[in-house]
Formats: structure tokens, C-alpha cells, sequence
């Protein structure tokens, strides 16, 4: 029986806290082994984000609320994971454990990077190794634990599934309702689930008026960025719904597809701001970036709804 998406959350849970367990390890016994000082970076870290909200920690705390953060990392990123799996995600130890070290070393790194705690691009390549061996053996561990955790949650998903709730969910980022409009146009009433209800001539149109307007917004000085809660939220929300939608019309997994969507939409809307802005540079306008935008939302769009 597949197991459901909570199901593998909770498993994921006791497989990141075993690879949590065999990272500290490892990280012990270099210490151990070569001598050198524990990194104090992972306090500094606490430290620097609660002086951001204006907590003052003592140092006694700080030294046990930097464990616990990293805990809590190996945890997350292991939850994120059994959810995944049982959703249908599955891929072999060489490519999973690898991966879910990446994941966990970036989720470490990136608050040290973007709190000015430490500079990754000046690391030694000892750091790195150093930082990265552990991981890694998290990752290795926290996949074995997922593999013996949760059954066989049955045939893996095409790739085709994941590439066209992908492709929905970068559509959602550079315009909102773009892909909600793709699938509403390539659905009728006949089809399962939302994509039916959404589909027709009557939900077409609106869907396309709602499109156009967003189009012409999207290029108004006052418009939010969409980096901010209320720019992305929705991006968010559409991108999912609408992969889900149209992968459920299409009789795959709905569930990893709008897991898919959502974290396309979210990854995108952040790449997309960038990309943006070095168009506007390099042009002297916002404009062309901005029409590019459209053409490349409504192409992604029809990418991911057309039917199969």
C-alpha cells in the first residue's frame, strides 16, 4: 500500500534525526582525530538572527540553541524528503544520498553566507571537505533510512510528469494566473477534478481576461515585487493547484505534482526577479525583460497543461 504524504513526512522525520545522528559522529571524531576547534559558527548563526529580532540570548543558551538548530536542519530536510518518497519520488542510493547531503549542506550554509557569519567563496578546500564529508554521510544515512522506513510506494513517476508540473509551476512565477488560464484552455467538461470544472468556453475567457490584466499590471511601477508575501503566496498557490490539476486530469500523481509546482514556482520567482533586473540593466528597460516574461509564461504554460 502507498503510504500517505504525512506517513512519510513522520518517517522522514526518524530517517533525517538518524542522519543527523551519524553527521554529529563524524563531526566528532575529526575533531577528535585531527585536533582542531569546533566550529562556532553554527552559534554565531543563532546569534546573528537573534539580534535581528531583538532577543538578547546568553551565551549558555546560545551554546544549546546551536545544536538544536542544526537538529532541527537534518530533520527538515529529512521530512521534505519521506514526504517526497511517498509521494512517488524515488531515486537511487548513488543520486538520493548525494542529493539529500547537497540539501542539508546548503540549508547549513546558506544562513552562515547570507548573515555575513562566514564567506563560503573564501573557504579552503580543507573547509570544504570538512564541511562537505559529513554531510554527505548525513545524506547516505538518511537515504538508507527512507529506503527501510517506507515500502515500495509503487511505479516511479515519468519524467514527463515532472517536467510539465515543473513547467507549470515557472509559469505561475513569471505570471500568476498563466497557468492556471493553460489549463483551463486545454480542459474541458469532461475531464476529472478541477481541470473539469475549470474547463469551457465561459471559464476559458475569464481565464485569459485575468491573464491579459496581469499582463498589463505586471509592467505598472506599483506593482508589488513578487519576491514579497503577497506577490509570491499566490504564485505559490497557482503553481501547485494548477500542476496538481492538470496531473490529476491526466490520471498521474497529483499529489508530487504540486509539490513539483510549488517548488518550481518558488525557486523561479526569486531566479526570475534576478534575471529581470539584468535585463533591465543591460537594455536600459524594464520593458523588454518584462514582455519576454510574458511570451516565456504562456509558452511554459501551454508546456505544461497541453494534453498528452
Amino acid at each position: 500500500m502507498t503510504p500517505s504524504p504525512w506517513s512519510g513526512l513522520l518517517r522522514g522525520v526518524a530517517a533525517g534525526a538518524a542522519g543527523t545522528t551519524a553527521l554529529n559522529a563524524v563531526t566528532t571524531l575529526d575533531v577528535a582525530v585531527r585536533g582542531r576547534p569546533t566550529s562556532d559558527a553554527p552559534e554565531q548563526v543563532v546569534a546573528a538572527l537573534a539580534d535581528r529580532a531583538g532577543v538578547e540570548v546568553t551565551e549558555r543558551r546560545l551554546a544549546a540553541l546551536a545544536p538544536l538548530a542544526g537538529a532541527a536542519t537534518g530533520v527538515g530536510v529529512g521530512a521534505a524528503a519521506g514526504a517526497l518518497r511517498a509521494a512517488g519520488l524515488r531515486l537511487p542510493t548513488a543520486v538520493g544520498g548525494p542529493l539529500l547531503g547537497l540539501a542539508a549542506m546548503v540549508a547549513s550554509d546558506g544562513p552562515i553566507a547570507l548573515l555575513g557569519v562566514s564567506d563560503p567563496r573564501r573557504w579552503t578546500a580543507q573547509d570544504w571537505v570538512t564541511d562537505a564529508v559529513p554531510h554527505l554521510v548525513y545524506g547516505m544515512t538518511t537515504h538508507a533510512a527512507l529506503v527501510a522506513a517506507l515500502p515500495d510506494p509503487g511505479p516511479p513517476p515519468r519524467a514527463a510528469t515532472l517536467l510539465r508540473a515543473a513547467a507549470m509551476g515557472a509559469a505561475s512565477r513569471a505570471r500568476s494566473t498563466s497557468a492556471a488560464a493553460a489549463a483551463a484552455f486545454t480542459s474541458s467538461r469532461a475531464d476529472r477534478g478541477v481541470a473539469g470544472r475549470a474547463g469551457g468556453r465561459g471559464a476559458g475567457v475569464l481565464a485569459g481576461v485575468l491573464s491579459a490584466g496581469e499582463a498589463v499590471a505586471d509592467k505598472l511601477p506599483s506593482t508589488p515585487s513578487r519576491t514579497a508575501p503577497p506577490g509570491l503566496l499566490p504564485r505559490a498557490a497557482l503553481g501547485a493547484g494548477s500542476a496538481a490539476a492538470v496531473a490529476r486530469r491526466d490520471r498521474v500523481d497529483a499529489t508530487l505534482a504540486g509539490v513539483v509546482g510549488l517548488g518550481a514556482a518558488l525557486g523561479a520567482a526569486v531566479l526570475g526577479v534576478r534575471t529581470r533586473a539584468a535585463a533591465a540593466r543591460r537594455f536600459g528597460s524594464d520593458l523588454p525583460g518584462a514582455v519576454a516574461e510574458d511570451v516565456l509564461a504562456a509558452l511554459l504554460g501551454w508546456l505544461g497543461a497541453r494534453r498528452r
